[in-house]
């Protein structure tokens, strides 16, 4: 409340008219912005390759989430959002997408995962809590925080309408609890598909009101494009299309300008995402927040962990 919430800061010294901007499109939907990036697929499967004959195993998910990372690491402004006409600065890089959990029946699951991750992170650190995640995930999909939340909340009749107008309201004003923006998928910093995965071209997927998403990124099956070669001839180029919804509030054009010609960067050369970051940029440095926040989630797991094991030796 008054500025201050549980998932970030507001920001107040900014441009006069990128301040009076979210007044104009109060609603995250009126602020849409749409744009397809081609990033250099063979650069990609190449690195993707030569990482599995080294035992890694990268996706092409996991090099867009760590360019991602490595990004918002160097431009901030990327991972504001905007809630009730003010921008804030988030306290934290989150990802939210879904997996497909195939079960013994043959149907299927598909609960969504939400990571946090440092801005000093490499894409081998991301990878590995990417991977750690889905297996988990795949192994034990009803356990999944949001789908128990989701499934209790539709259980009883009315109830998810009252549930989801009060968190609305509480948002708005800051007061949400911390276990709902753990829990939620729409309060992150970018929200993810893979439609690739599926056989289906990328799309330009909505921005939720609900929550606080800046970005929404669809990744698309392989596409073979003409570009221009020298001498008046034309080559084919092998590109993964990536349809892009942003929140046009949080930054400038040109600020998004420079985004994508960087994140263009890392996907041609992605052994540049190999090592951390020589500095990492903040709109408000949330470092030693951060470090509070996850001793205190330590605390609360380790508590959780040490009752499930007594409640285990019980019942042995």
């Amino acid at each position: 409340m008054f500025g201050f919430r549980s998932d970030g800061r507001r920001l107040n010294k900014l441009d006069p008219m990128l301040l009076i901007t979210p007044y104009i499109m109060p609603m995250r939907i009126d602020a849409q912005n749409m744009i397809t990036q081609n990033a250099d697929y063979d650069a990609m499967a190449n690195y993707i390759k030569k990482q599995r004959e080294n035992g890694r195993t990268i996706s092409f998910m996991t090099i867009v989430i760590a360019t991602y990372v490595r990004t918002v690491a160097m431009y901030p402004f990327l991972n504001r959002f905007v809630v009730n006409k003010q921008i804030y600065a988030r306290d934290r890089i989150s990802v939210s997408f879904v997996v497909c959990c195939m079960k013994e029946d043959g149907s299927h699951d598909a609960p969504t995962i939400k990571l946090e991750f440092d801005p000093t992170e490499t894409i081998f650190e991301i990878s590995d809590k990417i991977e750690a995640a889905i297996a988990e995930a795949r192994a034990n999909s009803s356990a999944n925080s949001t789908m128990a939340f989701a499934s209790a909340l539709m259980s009883i009749p009315f109830l998810p309408t009252i549930v989801v107008a009060v968190a609305k309201f509480l948002d708005r004003y800051g007061l949400l609890p911390q276990f709902i923006h753990d829990i939620s998928p729409f309060h992150t910093s970018m929200f993810i598909t893979n439609m690739a995965s599926l056989g289906l071209s990328s799309l330009y997927h909505h921005i939720y009101n609900f929550g606080t998403t800046s970005q929404f990124v669809s990744l698309g099956k392989i596409e073979r494009i003409v570009i221009p070669g020298a001498n008046k001839t034309v080559k084919f180029k092998n590109v993964l299309p990536m349809g892009i919804v942003t929140d046009e509030r949080v930054c400038g054009g040109a600020d998004y300008a420079q985004v994508f010609a960087t994140m263009r960067g890392f996907f041609s050369n992605p052994e540049l995402l190999e090592t951390p970051p020589e500095k990492v940029n903040w709109d408000i440095d949330f470092t030693e927040r951060t470090k509070k926040r996850r001793e205190k989630e330590a605390k609360a797991a380790a508590k959780r962990a040490a009752k499930q094991a007594k409640k285990t030796s019980a019942n042995a």
